[in-house]
């Protein structure tokens, strides 16, 4: 069935709302003071960010296809298989779920912010900081973790695989396993954005939010984990074409 755009876009914005709350959501679950989850650790936000994604591709697969993800969005339109005429649309929705997202994760967490007083650990719970600050090596990290989420996802629509393209025809238990797999081993320098929905507006969010002792929001680093999203998504489109 063919819904309307504004069907779509609805549950592109749904979906990556709850993508945002409950992937940030894990970050402060497990950095924040006070909370039954402190100090988890990676294994746990990785697996989560993955359960994250599922859930609200869940939601949005059978309407939108759930992209969730400028980025992917971009670069299906580039593969062929998504129309330019909807990525406009998809994007505002994606980010406009991204804020919304963060800003409930500070709403079901505001007793922990308050309580943590490291306001680094309360900004990676909205978004992204290298480990090492290295724009461009930040840059190329953002870049190849956001290649191999989108061409990994073009491929898992081949013949022998399955017929359609799209997270809601190819199913979205591979794709939980792959952003398990890129936090696992490309996601230790940056955080892992690669997607700049789930970066950008919870750093506005951040940004906006009365948040107690918070530090400024890391906007002379917020160009990397949407550049190199983007330019990694173009890629692993054109490699997809020239390949198959």
């Amino acid at each position: 069935m063919e819904y309307s755009l504004f069907t779509k876009c609805l549950f592109e914005f749904i979906g990556t709302a709850v993508l945002v709350l409950m992937g940030d959501g894990v970050v402060a679950g497990t950095t924040l003071k006070q909370t039954k989850g402190y100090n988890a650790g990676w294994g746990v936000i990785t697996f989560a960010w993955g359960f994250a994604v599922m859930c609200g591709a869940f939601i949005a697969s059978p309407y939108s296809g759930a992209h969730l993800n400028p980025a992917l969005s971009i670069g299906m339109a580039i593969a062929g298989v998504f129309p330019w005429s909807e990525v406009p649309a998809y994007i505002v929705a994606q980010l406009l779920g991204g804020f919304v997202g963060a800003v409930l994760v500070y709403l079901f967490y505001k007793d922990h912010y308050d309580v943590t007083d490291d306001p680094d650990t309360k900004l990676g719970t909205f978004c992204t900081m290298p480990a090492i600050m290295n724009k461009p090596r930040n840059l190329f990290c953002e870049l190849v973790g956001t290649f191999i989420l989108v061409f990994v996802i073009l491929c898992l629509a081949l013949e022998g695989n399955v017929p359609q393209v799209g997270m809601g025809a190819i199913g979205v238990f591979p794709v939980t396993c792959l952003i398990m797999a890129i936090g696992m081993s490309l996601g230790s320098t940056t955080g892992y954005a690669i997607n700049p929905a789930r970066d950008l507006p919870p750093r506005l969010a951040h940004c906006l939010l009365p948040i107690k002792g918070k530090r400024d929001s890391g906007w002379g680093y917020s160009w990397v984990p949407v550049v190199g999203p983007i330019i990694g998504s173009c890629l692993a489109a054109v490699c997809y074409l020239l390949i198959f």
